[in-house]
């Protein structure tokens, strides 16, 4: 389990991010009280017109360099980071901590059907090795040659639709002593985490481009008869050429 960190050490916030003060304070507050599941904040970056990217296959740097260093300081507040693994195959990112000091998160990619790459960087993580967590429909053959990489695969139940429950992965994640969790993508992870009601605050970085590409959300996150997800107490942050959207996420 990860030990409790002193406040001023991980979650003190400088005064240009000061907006940021009241996540870190919800943070620390689910740490003390020790909850089995973690604090799950959504964070994502959109244009103007509400495209994540070109093409599923193709992303595109939406976000100013301010507001990249805001990305990286919420992940340093967090314990794990976690992607699908379409973002880990068509960017085969790093996932940690580069343009502001603090530690990196654990990376976590859900794969259901164990595509991961077996030359993703993300095997070579300087401080933490992936988990990848997965369904018992995945290759055994697969998961083991990930373990013998340096993996943690972690199975778990599939969702009517043969995805990894999100329910489910977020109990194994708690199991394994992480309490806090920044998902950053990428448009499947986001829509399904969404209509999931699994989100307990939102960040949105919109930046003022027009992209027409791929939504951030493309289906409905609600049964008509439910009230809309809303982030409650919304606040507005200019970062750089770009403005945050930002507060807890909750029903209307």
């Amino acid at each position: 389990m990860h030990a409790l960190p002193r406040f001023d050490e991980r979650f003190a916030v400088s005064d240009e991010m000061a907006f940021l003060r009241p996540l870190a304070s919800r943070l620390v507050a689910h740490r003390r009280w020790m909850r089995d599941r973690p604090f799950v904040t959504l964070s994502w970056s959109q244009s103007i017109d509400g495209s994540v990217s070109v093409s599923r296959s193709h992303p595109y740097a939406l976000s100013c360099r301010k507001s990249l260093e805001m990305t990286h300081r919420l992940r340093a507040l967090h314990d794990a980071l976690l992607v699908g693994v379409n973002t880990v195959l068509s960017d085969d990112p790093q996932l940690t901590v580069r343009h502001c000091v603090g530690d990196d998160p654990q990376p976590v990619v859900l794969d259901s059907r164990l595509r991961f790459p077996e030359s993703a960087r993300l095997l070579g993580h300087p401080s933490h090795r992936p988990i990848i967590v997965t369904t018992d429909r995945a290759p055994r053959a697969k998961a083991a040659r990930l373990a013998a990489l340096g993996a943690s695969v972690q199975r778990v139940a599939c969702s009517s639709d043969g995805r990894v429950d999100l329910d489910a992965a977020l109990d194994r994640l708690g199991s394994l002593g992480l309490r806090s969790v920044m998902v950053e993508g990428g448009a499947q992870v986001i829509q399904s985490i969404l209509a999931a009601r699994l989100v307990d605050y939102c960040i949105v970085t919109i930046a003022p481009t027009l992209l027409g590409g791929v939504k951030a959300l493309e289906q409905p996150c609600r049964p008509r008869s439910e009230a809309p997800l809303t982030i409650l107490d919304c606040r507005y942050q200019a970062v750089g050429a770009d403005l945050v959207a930002y507060g807890p996420l909750g029903l209307r």
